[in-house]
């Protein structure tokens, strides 16, 4: 992850408006920066369209009682402009009177008061469409995001082994959670703004028209102006807010660095150079998001200053044309209030351009994970094994990781039912990829691969691996209670079962030392218990569950000698009459296997048990040596 893409990911980078964007909504997205654009916008859009399809009659509910809410709000202005004529003209009429000694006339206030009334329902109905619209438009956009998170679930679980090695868990999880979000919010929120918006657009433009065609231009003329200024400033400030990102990115940055190795930093007594270095970022940050936010809030007084322009102007030939009895004086006062109801919804629609902008981005990047190649499917005549021996054979295996560069050449192995076999060799021998192939993790390119004679590729791959039991070197517990923990290798394993297990992994002892005993709850991290602990957790959940092959890559490297001890004695009982493949680097461990197989660059160059490969005095001899007397060297591994 770049130093921007943390920026990005951590706290809020200035007082930016709700709905995204700098102000005014020019050339900024959700972050104040660069909108982030889609390759395909047309075709993103189509797709969207599909999830919508099925909200067909929804979406035409949102759009009509948008309509309809905007249709009695715009003619508020309108009618109260009536009660104002009406108001004034009784207030003259008595002027006159009293000048002209004549009786005195009433101010109408009946139909003042009826005009107020029906304003009140206007906006009471305004306000209920309102609801309904959100309301429905809610449903259709959890309803949409539903069903995108359930075929992105789906489409994850059909997804190769491959396709997550090649990608951060950052990332997938982004496109999981915070892509899907911003559909929601925009289907939520922003679409419903923009259907508002272009309706009170049309509807004032149509109302203020019915006033005056003169006062309509006038309005209409200080929009270019406005909007040129703004977008002529929000142009010149988008350099300092890329570098109020990158800053804030780097900030970020050097603080989750320091704070990570904090005992390092300390250790080696770089307190000072760090803190010095956090000051230079910080200075740095501070002056870009000055001028950042400084030219941004320029943008508002400015355009104020050319609306008030606007009001002016609409003010004095307003006043010319009631002088002239062309409109009444109620109608100027309608006409401001259009004027001001007309730049906001503009101002609202440029904002959600750019929202959607993003929205369509993020929409495009969780269709790429839907368009991923999956899995080879499952054969319809899958074969089933019901009681598994464990006999596990290579014929000419060949695979690689990509295409045209092989790391299996021609793998031939045969592994008879009940047989321990250890597999050693250098980094990037391919230790871990001949488990992976055994399990269907990734699929091989030529040759076969069969349990008890049954080729792996005519099994389901859920069958296939349930006979495995894995111990990996990185231990995995998920935020649960212990015992869930270890049950998790057996569903519907009972209490005594757990306990048994937990006792043949020897964890039995240091979880009854725990407050809740078997009920103790593991954090996210499950850093509430050591290291030790956690891979004697995960050994005991391969042992309830009881497989018919075992995988245990270095199941024994987290833990100190004395617990070490513990785990080799209930390993030897747990791989009793079973088969057994053991990834090792610490020789010492798989002295006593029948079979070890000594691998390097993808190939096997020895076989046989330990005392027949030290007799031999090759490869796996120079590395058990190495190993006692330190003179391993880097032409070895290589």
């Amino acid at each position: 992850m770049s130093a921007e893409q943390r920026g990005q990911k951590g706290a809020p980078g200035g007082s930016f408006r709700p709905g995204g964007g700098r102000p005014g909504g020019f050339g900024g997205g959700p972050m104040g920066g660069p909108v982030e654009k889609a390759k395909n916008v047309k075709g993103t859009v189509k797709r969207m369209l599909v999830y919508l399809q099925p909200h067909t009659t929804q979406l035409t509910i949102v759009f009509l009682f948008a309509i309809l809410s905007t249709i009695f709000s715009v003619l508020g202005p309108k009618i109260l402009g009536k009660a104002t004529t009406r108001l004034l003209n009784g207030i003259i009429g008595k002027l006159v009177a009293y000048q002209s000694h004549q009786p005195v006339p009433s101010i109408d206030f009946k139909y003042i008061g009826t005009i107020m009334l029906i304003l009140i329902g206007l906006y009471i109905f305004s306000s209920i469409f309102t609801y309904i619209q959100q309301y429905v438009m809610a449903g259709v956009a959890q309803k949409t995001v539903f069903d995108m998170r359930r075929d992105v679930n789906d489409k994850l679980a059909r997804l190769p082994l491959k396709y997550f090695d090649a990608r951060s868990h950052g990332e997938i999880m982004s496109r999981v959670t915070n892509d899907i979000d911003n559909i929601s919010t925009t289907l939520q929120q922003s679409l419903t703004q923009l259907i508002t918006s272009l309706c009170t657009i049309i509807g004032v433009i149509i109302m203020m028209l019915t006033i005056s065609p003169m006062l309509t231009l006038i309005a209409l003329v200080t929009l270019p102006i406005s909007f040129g200024v703004t977008a002529f400033i929000a142009k010149s400030s988008q350099k300092n807010f890329s570098a109020q990102q990158k800053e804030l990115g780097d900030l970020n940055g050097h603080v989750e660095e320091m704070f990570t190795g904090h005992k390092i930093v300390k250790a080696f007594r770089h307190e000072t150079k760090s803190i010095q270095q956090f000051s230079e970022i910080n200075d740095r940050l501070y002056s870009a998001g000055w001028r950042a936010q400084f030219v941004s809030g320029v943008i508002f007084p400015l355009m104020q200053f050319v609306t008030n322009i606007g009001y002016v102007l609409i003010c004095i030939v307003g006043g010319i044309y009631v002088i002239k009895k062309k409109i009444e004086l109620g109608d100027v006062q309608a006409f401001i209030q259009y004027s001001q109801q007309f730049s906001q919804p503009i101002v609202q629609t440029a904002n959600i351009a750019n929202i959607l902008q993003s929205t369509i981005a993020s929409a495009e990047r969780v269709f790429e994970i839907l368009d991923e190649p999956e899995e080879i499917p499952e054969r319809i005549d899958a074969q089933r094994i019901e009681s598994p021996r464990g006999e596990v054979k290579f014929q000419h295996v060949k695979f690689g990781y990509k295409e045209g560069v092989t790391l299996i050449e021609d793998m031939n192995l045969e592994v008879k039912p009940g047989q321990t076999i250890a597999i050693v060799g250098p980094t990037g021998a391919g230790k871990t990829t001949l488990v992976n192939l055994l399990m269907r993790f990734y699929e091989i390119n030529e040759g076969k691969i069969t349990v008890d004679g049954v080729d792996i590729r005519d099994l389901r791959r859920g069958q296939l691996r349930t006979m495995f039991g894995m111990v990996l070197q990185d231990t995995w517990l998920f935020n649960g209670t212990i015992k869930e923990n270890i049950a998790y290798g057996r569903e519907g394993a009972t209490d005594e079962e757990i306990i048994r297990a937990a006792k043949a992994a020897h964890a039995d002892h240091f979880i009854r030392a725990l407050p809740q005993g078997y009920n103790t709850v593991l954090n996210e991290e499950a850093s509430n218990i050591s290291q030790g602990e956690k891979q004697l957790l995960t050994i005991a959940r391969a042992i309830l569950a009881d497989p018919a092959i075992l995988i245990l890559d270095e199941a024994t490297s987290s833990v100190d000698t004395r617990t070490e001890v513990y785990i080799q004695k209930a390993m030897k009982e747990l791989m009793k009459d079973r088969t057994s493949f053991v990834i090792a680097h610490r020789l010492s461990t798989i002295r006593d296997a029948e079979l070890i197989l000594v691998m390097k660059n993808g190939t096997i160059i020895e076989m046989g048990n330990h005392q027949e490969l030290m007799a031999k005095g090759g490869f796996y001899a120079d590395l058990y040596n190495s190993q006692f007397t330190g003179a391993y060297t880097d032409e070895q591994a290589v």
